[in-house]
């Protein structure tokens, strides 16, 4: 899919996650760090993207982590789910890459069991990238100052193990588990965007979480990697629900197709024991 066939939705979030992005960047060199520069760029970014989708789509709704959230979403045909800064502390931190900028758009089409993301984007504006909805294609984002501009996630590959990446601060219980089940190796990195991410530019080939997410913590790197073939699902297997009036949804598998009914059965495995 090239930018000629790409809807309009979709390079709206492409556009919206690089610019966020950008300026993310320039913050990040401009002279705070840790949870200051966090706050700031939490706060800078969300602002971008509420002005522009104001401007760009003014009958849409919008959730943000950083913004109040008012339920008259759950009622729109039409909702952007945004996480203006996701991997907040690894953002503050200053040369981590791991943290991401999220940017979906959820439709209703008149059956509730069918409503999905129609658009999504994660930006890894450290790496100069934006991970959209393209089977191939991964589109360069400028990073001004301070971006690592290219590179990976992860170091190279040592041998065909599976990697699956996880929190390094809340590994589920399972994590064994499931690593037994396809001889990978358990691989910590921050961001949830940036974990989906390694899995979908092939430098991971799993993400497990179990607890303490949200709905726009997920909402765009299930979106990009469902375009893009891969399994997001929950850890039971359900589906991942969004824009309901409950924002907090825990637990998230993204993988694979080959590697879902192996990782799946090794949670509920664990679950029963």
């Amino acid at each position: 899919m090239t930018s000629a066939t790409r809807t309009p939705d979709q390079q709206l979030a492409v556009d919206l996650a690089t610019d966020a992005g950008r300026l993310l960047v320039e913050l990040r060199s401009s002279g705070p760090t840790g949870r200051t520069l966090g706050d700031i760029g939490d706060r800078r970014a969300n602002e971008l993207l509420l002005e522009r989708l104001a401007d760009a789509r003014p009958g849409d709704a919008v959730l943000s982590e950083e913004s109040k959230d008012d339920l008259s979403r759950v009622d729109a045909d039409r909702v952007w789910i945004i996480d203006p800064v996701d991997g907040t502390r690894e953002y503050g931190l200053g040369d981590r890459p791991d943290w991401a900028v999220h940017v979906a758009l959820w439709e209703r089409d008149g059956n509730p069991a069918s409503s999905r993301l129609t658009a999504a984007a994660v930006g890894l504006p450290a790496l100069g990238v934006v991970c959209g909805v393209d089977d191939d294609e991964i589109y360069a984002a400028p990073v001004g100052n301070g971006g690592v501009d290219g590179g990976g996630l992860l170091p190279p590959r040592v041998g065909s193990r599976p990697r699956i990446v996880l929190s390094a601060s809340r590994p589920p219980a399972f994590a064994r588990a499931v690593a037994g089940a396809v001889d990978g190796d358990l691989v910590p990195l921050g961001s949830a965007g940036a974990k989906a991410a390694a899995v979908v530019r092939g430098e991971a080939d799993a993400y497990i979480h179990a607890g303490g997410q949200y709905q726009w913590d997920s909402a765009a790197p299930a979106g990009v990697a469902l375009a893009r073939g891969f399994v997001a699902v929950r850890i039971d297997g359900s589906p991942l629900e969004y824009n309901v009036a409950e924002t907090y949804l825990p637990d998230l598998v993204v993988c694979r197709a080959d590697l879902a009914d192996a990782i799946l059965g090794a949670i509920a495995d664990a679950d029963r024991a």
